[in-house]
Formats: C-alpha cells, structure tokens, sequence
C-alpha cells in the first residue's frame, strides 16, 4: 500500500480567467483537492493499492471529500474525522492556465491532524507535502510520522508544493525542510519551489535523498538519479485548462511507476537505473497533460493512458 498523508481541501477554481480590472469576477467552482488528496485520487485512479492518512471535517464539504476518495477506491481507515471547518483554497488563474492560491485555514479540520499510532503491516511508501508540513500543530505530527515511517525502511516522497503566503517565517520554512532531507528517498518539486527554497537539485540529492525530480512546466521533468545521473523528458502538448493538480499527478505517476518496478523501499528505490527512470518521466508527463486538460484537479484513470502509444510505466 502506498499511504498519502496531508491535507484535503475545497478549491474554489473561476470559471474562466480574470478580465479587465472593472469586469465583474467569473463565478467560483467548487472542486475536491488540496496537493495530498490528489495525489491519493491518482494513485487510486492508476490502480495501485493507496491509503489516505489525515483529518477531515465532518462538514458538507468533508462529506464530499471523503466521498471522493472511496469513488477512486482509496481506502480511509486512516482518516481522522472533526467538527472544524474544512479548509478553502481559492484560486486565481493566468492567461496560461497557471494558478495561484489564497487559502481560509484558520481553524480548520486538517490543521488538527494526530499522528496515527501506526501505518498498516501492508504500507510500503509514504508520501506528504504541501500546506500539511505548515500549519500547525498538524505540521509537526506529520513531520513526526515521516522521520517514523523512514526509520522502519519506508519509500518516502516530499513534494513540497511550497506556498509562500502561508510561510510566516520563510527562513525557519528552509530550515525545517532542510532537516527532512536525511529523511526522503524521493524528493519532487518544481523550477518554483526549488527557486523559493535556493537550492539546487543536485546539492539536494546529496543530503538525502535517492532521487530529485524537478518538473518544469512546458519544458518537461527532470531527474537526478542515485549514482548523480540526470535524465530529462519533454512535457507532452496540450491545451491547457488550468494547471490545479498537475504536480500532484506526477508525484502519484511516480510511485505508481515505481510501484511496478517492485522498488518501493527506500533501498530499492536507489536500484532504478536511467532507462527505467525515463520512461517512469514520460508516464508522469502524460499523466499530469490529461490533468492540465481539465478544469481542477482531475487526474486520469489508468485506461486513459493505455493505448498503443503510451510509454510503460
């Protein structure tokens, strides 16, 4: 089993992309996400064996995020439930689909998250990122369950899905994802992210992590492998609708490829040579340019990516 853990949330994605300064604002969609829901969505929708691992509200809102994850058969008995208010995510969309993020968390249903008291016998990788490794005090039992899960030999994924507006102390921020690092096999992340944090893949890998995967857009992905390596691949053409998900849907290709690859440990994970890797990129690349076509986070089932020119995952 592949367990995600962080937050679920209620994008609030405009029907279209602002216009001029005085045109009236474009009605607000209501749509399942936040980075570590998705991600569970798409691994559920690829086929592979995923858990949940969080705390949603009890609200109207929850009911249908809890719904979500059952119709993409991710099992929830990791869910913790409460009375809080789910969390809000309201987004702004560029010209190029591109979207930003405002969010209403205060008090919120997952900012409360426990740290569960273990993950099943069955659990093999652990994935995390985004607002979850930020709000507290949720933030340090998920940074718990990870250095917990990485000690028993767990495949473990960051995806830090940075969100500048809600980092209230930027350097603190660099500093704790610092201290992650020993503890990732897999470290994901966008040109924006590692732009934000001031890194380089490279120096992260050697802190670490196994791997570092750097999505660039338009330009493709990119790896740095175990033994330094670097392996690209370009993004697949599409029209974009709006880009909401997109990185979470390679993170789930990701594990998804590696799944099949028997190599979820974090031992196994340094075995993957760079064939391999390639075409583990290329899925993750068609994958998020199905996801880049629709309006929200809405990743594709694994049938929408078989056919005679798909690259094996």
């Amino acid at each position: 089993m592949i367990v995600v853990a962080g937050e679920s949330l209620i994008d609030l994605v405009p029907q279209e992309a602002a216009g001029d300064p005085g045109a009236p604002l474009p009605p607000l969609l209501p749509r399942l996400g936040g980075g570590p829901y998705n991600t569970a969505v798409a691994l559920g929708r690829l086929g592979a064996r995923t858990g949940f691992c969080s705390r949603i509200s009890t609200d109207g809102f929850g009911e249908a995020l809890l719904r979500g994850l059952l119709a993409s058969e991710v099992d929830t008995s990791l869910v913790q439930r409460g009375p809080e208010p789910t969390t809000l995510a309201v987004a702004s969309l560029g010209a190029d689909g591109s979207a930003g993020f405002g969010f209403y968390a205060e008090g919120s249903a997952d900012r409360l998250f426990e740290l569960p008291p273990a993950l099943p016998a069955s659990a093999r990788a652990l994935a995390l990122g985004t607002c979850s490794l930020v709000l507290e005090p949720g933030a340090s039992a998920y940074e718990e369950l990870l250095r917990r899960e990485a000690g028993r030999g767990l495949l473990t994924l960051l995806d830090p899905n940075v969100r500048p507006g809600l980092i209230p102390d930027a350097a603190a921020y660099r500093a704790r994802f610092a201290g992650w690092l020993p503890y990732v096999s897999l470290l994901k992340l966008s040109e924006e992210d590692a732009a934000w944090l001031g890194g380089s893949p490279q120096e992260w890998r050697t802190r670490g992590p196994a791997a570092v995967v750097l999505t660039r857009g338009a330009d493709g992905l990119t790896v740095w492998t175990p033994d330094g390596t670097e392996v690209s691949v370009p993004a697949v053409p599409v029209d974009v609708v709006d880009t909401i998900g997109a990185g979470d849907t390679v993170s789930a290709a990701l594990l998804y490829g590696l799944a099949l690859r028997d190599v979820l440990s974090a031992r196994a994970s340094a075995t993957l040579g760079a064939e391999d890797w390639r075409e583990v990129l290329r899925f993750a690349a068609r994958a998020a340019a199905v996801t880049c076509s629709r309006t929200g986070a809405e990743p594709p089932y694994g049938a929408e990516l078989a056919g005679p020119d798909a690259d094996a995952p």
